[in-house]
């Protein structure tokens, strides 16, 4: 039985296709048939899963038994699947794409669902009246790692100016907002764009920045978060719902925010400091909270950065590959 997964013609690589190159590859190295289905452009699919086989999708047809594994919102590349009466599985890495295209259709598919998170898990079947399987991505834990000295003394102020890290590519506009709004309130601090960059420098920035500024949304289990709590600085701002899967309330400040959907209770507790998405106003109250305890330091400050790294560990490459080995087999037992 093999696993196709279809590829998306995009005109530049993104988080949600790395995060299918690299399932397909380890469910590869596991055993599994699994192949990539070109949309088109093979030769860049290749490029993004070095050892997975890559077939154009015209002409395809896959076996009954086989999975045919689609992202969300891609109703033509799931009807291919379903004319060849193979079984056909919508992997949700983005619960805001999912209804976008022929939003009555989706309850009524014979299709399984599996999510990137919890909360698109729950979005899932508020929206289609459907149970979806979790599987969660991983980030790499020996590039995304702090400084040696924060972990040797996490309780240490910090003397230098503080450095706050963020991404252009998630809501710009409302990001300068942002800081604008601290500058304006007296705050000096050195703004380190990271955008165009390899991982290896995305690592490198994060793991010399004190804060990183979240401001996705929305999201199904945003890592670009997740690989700063790794790297040692404290998260603030917003979670785009699908950031809910790992992020805890760590304090309390002006537009400090808690959910109203249920979420999953954790083994661990407040692990940043997050707002309302676009709620501005609050995600400056929420940077200045984290350099606030950055220039204090402390045991609240060492408490936070446990509890990010206890999140950390439920997100690594390893517990990605023995969550995908499992939902596969039984993906195929059934």
């Amino acid at each position: 039985m093999r696993s196709w997964f279809v590829f998306p013609s995009l005109s530049r690589m993104t988080g949600g296709l790395a995060v299918i190159a690299r399932l397909a590859g380890l469910l590869r190295k596991a055993g599994f048939d699994a192949v990539l289905v070109a949309e088109d452009c093979p030769e860049r699919v290749e490029q993004a899963a070095p050892g997975v086989p890559v077939l154009p999708a015209a002409g395809l047809c896959p076996e009954p038994d086989d999975l045919w594994i689609v992202p969300e919102g891609r109703p033509t590349a799931l009807m291919q699947g379903l004319r060849a009466g193979a079984r056909c599985v919508v992997y949700v890495q983005n619960w805001a794409y999912l209804l976008s295209n022929l939003p009555e259709i989706w309850k009524t598919l014979p299709v399984q669902y599996v999510a990137v998170s919890n909360p698109v898990a729950w979005f899932i079947a508020h929206g289609t009246g459907r149970k979806a399987a979790l599987l969660r991505p991983g980030i790499d834990t020996d590039l995304f790692r702090p400084l040696s000295q924060r972990l040797a003394n996490p309780e240490a102020p910090t003397p230098e100016r503080l450095r706050v890290a963020w991404m252009p590519r998630k809501n710009k506009a409302q990001a300068r907002q942002i800081r604008d709004l601290l500058t304006a309130r007296g705050e000096n601090l050195q703004w380190v764009e990271i955008h165009g960059c390899s991982p290896a420098e995305v690592a490198e920035l994060l793991r010399t920045s004190h804060v990183f500024l979240a401001t996705g949304f929305p999201e199904g289990c945003p890592l670009p978060p997740l690989e700063a709590l790794a790297s040692g600085c404290l998260v603030a701002g917003w979670g785009g719902l699908g950031g809910w899967d790992y992020m805890r309330q760590a304090g309390d400040f002006p537009g400090a925010y808690r959910p109203w959907w249920p979420l999953e209770d954790l083994p661990w507790g407040g692990n940043g400091f997050y707002v309302a998405d676009a709620d501005v106003p609050a995600a400056a109250f929420a940077v200045q909270k984290a350099c606030a305890l950055l220039r204090s330091g402390g045991s609240e400050l060492a408490l936070v950065r446990a509890q990010a790294a206890a999140t950390v560990q439920r997100y690594t490459l390893k517990a990605q590959a023995e969550a995908a080995v499992t939902l596969w087999r039984d993906l195929l037992r059934f």
